[in-house]
């Protein structure tokens, strides 16, 4: 069976992709299963460059065809911050915490008139060999004000962001699995490019 690496340390993001790709005939392999440790520098200036650079340089590590993604969330009254710098606006790799507690400053501070914001991602496939390919997403909400009350692991930032359309928060306690996968930004980015990982691979089924 084909394996695929999933190029990530992030727990959340594991079971996330994890989830996504179970349809597909392959063998899911994190970092930990091959003994990587290292972490890859995401010192691009936007999220393609960053999610090619963890796929390409994980998938050589580990000589498997990898799957990489970066996104962030980016607040239209901040023009566009925190952006690509998502889990660094604190100057460091926040925490889950200190993103929350950072966020409820920002949220308190945001006008009413626009709390509009967007999740991004690009999501990236490369093999060993250097060939890489990616596609992007996005999902529209708004910030509110107080955060919901249970932290989703992984993922700070969704505890403030709003789905008015839904009228739930992007949360895993919020949306059902089929609910979630269906307007997920990252599961949409990974069906755009499951056909290529399908024909890469050579997955018939």
């Amino acid at each position: 069976m084909q394996k695929l690496l999933l190029a990530t340390h992030n727990k959340g993001k594991i079971h996330e992709l994890g989830v996504f790709l179970s349809d597909l005939p392959i063998d899911i392999i994190s970092l930990s299963d091959v003994g990587i440790t290292d972490e890859v520098e995401e010192d691009g200036e936007t999220y393609e460059e960053n999610s090619q650079k963890k796929a390409l340089i994980y998938a050589k590590m580990a000589g498997l065809p990898a799957l990489a993604d970066d996104g962030g969330l980016e607040i239209d009254a901040l023009g566009g911050a925190p952006g690509v710098k998502s889990r660094r606006w604190l100057g460091h790799d926040g925490t889950d915490e200190e993103i929350i507690e950072h966020m409820k400053k920002v949220a308190a501070e945001l006008p009413d008139d626009n709390r509009v914001a967007s999740f991004k991602t690009v999501v990236s496939f490369a093999l060993p060999t250097g060939e890489v390919w990616s596609s992007y997403a996005e999902i529209k909400g708004v910030i509110t004000k107080e955060p919901y009350v249970k932290l989703f692991h992984g993922y700070p930032y969704r505890s403030f962001f709003y789905l008015p359309e839904l009228k739930k928060f992007y949360h895993e306690s919020e949306l059902p699995p089929e609910e979630m996968k269906k307007i997920n930004h990252r599961h949409k980015a990974v069906e755009s490019i499951k056909p290529t990982i399908r024909k890469t691979l050579s997955i018939l089924s």
